[in-house]
């Protein structure tokens, strides 16, 4: 498979895929959310018995690519709905792979890519690692990560979260119990590897008919509540406030909201 922004590399039954855009801190843009929906579906179909996801450079992966989003400037509420439509994808194909996943998180991870780290069945980050959901400050809506969040860490700690749209550190994000293990920024990888193989050594079948009860039980509430999201993600990317706050983000300065 040829990709632009992710490379992967398989090691016996373990494929690792790392997003590679380190001059813009792993930002995602379309191209990179098709390139990781076509990576994942690919190490199911070849039947890999674990994925690790990681980033290239300093950072996991710093969300959205706002600059290339503005850039896309001009776009219909049908592209903002298809825009929302392979986020869901993307989000979901990771939560319902059939083998588990592994976050190695050696940087920062906001917005979209904090989703990327906490969707991951396990999600292993060093103790300088930030997180953050920080879409209300440019005027967006954290709205397909919420629900993975929300069935994560419980409504209250949610509202928290995405409402300031402030930073937390990695202590804190296992507190919260979206990181399973804070490990030295030197055994990192190591322990990511040691884990892989601990799981790869158990049943695939067995692996996978756990993964498919887990998601099951939720299906209901999170097929509706998808629904929802994309429908508030592409809305909010039609306002003004968006466009002030993207903007605002852009050129450095405090965005001036329309109300």
């Amino acid at each position: 498979m040829s990709n632009a922004t992710i490379t992967f590399a398989d090691e016996a039954s373990i494929r690792t895929i790392t997003l590679n855009r380190p001059e813009r801190r792993n930002a995602m843009t379309s191209e990179m959310q098709q390139e990781l929906i076509a990576a994942m579906e690919g190490a199911a179909a070849d039947r890999c018995r674990v994925v690790v996801l990681r980033g290239s450079g300093e950072a996991f992966c710093s969300g959205l690519d706002l600059q290339a989003l503005h850039q896309q400037g001009g776009k219909s509420a049908t592209d903002h709905q298809g825009d929302a439509e392979r986020i869901a994808r993307l989000f979901r194909t990771l939560y319902e792979l059939p083998m588990p996943t592994i976050a190695a998180v050696h940087g920062p991870a906001m917005a979209g890519g904090a989703g990327l780290a906490i969707l991951c069945d396990f999600t292993l980050a060093v103790p300088a690692a930030k997180f953050g959901f920080p879409e209300v400050r440019i005027g967006f809506v954290p709205a397909l990560v919420s629900v993975f969040l929300a069935l994560q860490i419980g409504d209250k700690r949610t509202r928290d979260i995405l409402l300031t749209g402030r930073h937390f550190d990695t202590a804190e994000a296992y507190r919260l119990g979206i990181v399973n293990e804070i490990v030295p920024p030197d055994a990192l990888m190591e322990r990511v590897h040691s884990l892989a193989q601990t799981l790869a050594a158990n049943s695939p079948e067995s692996l996978a008919a756990t993964k498919r009860l887990i998601a099951a039980q939720h299906k209901a509430w999170i097929d509706s509540s998808i629904a929802l999201a994309m429908e508030a993600s592409a809305r909010a990317r039609e306002t003004e406030d968006f466009r002030e706050g993207l903007g605002a983000y852009l050129e450095k300065r405090k965005p001036v909201w329309s109300q």
